[in-house]
């Protein structure tokens, strides 16, 4: 027998979701006459911004959990379905651990570790088409420009060195292993999406909906207190941010850097930092929309250039571990070395980019 969808767990005989303590209070974005349609937004309570905030992100939850079962074989409808909720997901998850001295502790931690859970599970099969893509476009171009240094020189006939040899080999085994990396996380989320873990988070979201458990003698409508938690993600991302080596990333294209980075696997010590600062500027965002200010037109940049930076990080990485594959041909072995080695310098360029936006937007 089909596992029952998790927003009907709670009304199996045919009554409304309720949280604890709630009386007759109907879960927002779930099924009868008052049901928000997928998309729509709760009005906010300007008193309890937290509140309302969480309570609109899980109600975007269920509606996108619900557009993902309609969906049927439709790839683009999963697709754009599995990219809400998980955009939901996450700003559950960011809210509960910027206000997290607001709320019922045990609760938070549980809710935050499982939503961090879902949201890495469902992101795995894009993040590997992407991560496949990138690379043979990268491929392409890396032939292509070697076509065409090949090409100005007609004495030397057709390309026949080590790039134009082994790229064919090179992006099939890439194409191969990230296939086959996206296949094992595709079956990996369909799984997860059937299990009983998934549904217990799915009714705790639906809980939320209706009641955030905050802890004894919270004041989730103090301004104050309110404000000063979501002002610490920027104490925190400004001090990461110091951290860094900003430096270093003063040129496009930083030799030095590129060099420490291919000596390391993947580049991992490195780039830690750089996915830290990430991480924080996105709660900082979330923690913006919760109290409902606009969104920071001169961060965005930034935030784009830390995004390309982890893009290139992973790429980097997948090349490598393609190139560690056993018994390749040398020819294969170079063209994936010559892909890392431009990931890399990706990487690079994207610090660049960060550090020269972010000291423009502080000037501002």
């Amino acid at each position: 027998m089909a596992p029952r969808p998790p927003e009907q767990t709670a009304r199996a005989q045919g009554a409304p979701v309720r949280a604890p303590g709630a009386s007759g209070t109907t879960v927002p974005g779930t099924t009868g006459p008052g049901a928000a349609a997928p998309g729509a937004t709760a009005p906010r309570s300007p008193g309890d911004p937290v509140t309302a905030y969480l309570q609109e992100q899980a109600g975007a939850f269920l509606r996108a959990l619900r557009a993902r079962r309609e969906s049927g074989t439709s790839a683009p409808e999963t697709e754009a379905a599995v990219h809400a909720l998980r955009g939901a997901a996450q700003r559950v998850e960011a809210t509960l651990h910027t206000f997290r001295p607001l709320l019922e502790a045990e609760w938070a931690e549980r809710l935050h570790g499982e939503l961090g859970w879902l949201s890495a599970v469902l992101g795995s099969e894009y993040a590997c088409a992407h991560r496949l893509g990138r690379l043979l476009g990268a491929l392409r171009r890396l032939r292509d420009e070697e076509g065409a240094r090949s090409a100005a020189v007609p004495a030397q006939g057709p390309p026949e060195g080590p790039l134009p040899m082994g790229a064919a080999r090179a992006g099939a085994l890439l194409d191969r292993q990230l296939t086959l990396a996206r296949n094992r996380a595709h079956s990996a989320a369909l799984d997860a999406l059937g299990s009983a873990r998934f549904h217990a988070v799915a009714d705790a979201v639906a809980l939320l909906a209706s009641e955030v458990p905050y802890r004894r003698g919270a004041s989730p409508r103090d301004p104050e207190v309110v404000g000063a938690l979501a002002s610490l993600t920027s104490h925190r991302l400004a001090d990461a941010i110091a951290a860094l080596p900003l430096d270093r990333a003063g040129a496009p294209y930083n030799a030095e850097a590129a060099a420490l980075g291919s000596a390391a696997p993947g580049g991992e010590p490195q780039d830690a930092p750089w996915h830290r600062v990430r991480s924080l500027l996105r709660l900082r965002v979330y923690a913006a929309e919760a109290l409902g200010a606009a969104p920071e037109a001169r961060t965005a940049p930034g935030a784009r250039a830390l995004d390309r930076h982890r893009e290139a990080a992973d790429a980097a990485t997948a090349a490598a571990a393609a190139a560690r594959t056993p018994r390749i041909a040398p020819p294969t072995a170079y063209a994936l070395g010559v892909l890392h080695a431009v990931q890399r310098q990706e990487v690079e360029a994207a610090r660049h980019t960060f550090q020269r936006v972010w000291r423009e937007a502080v000037r501002v």
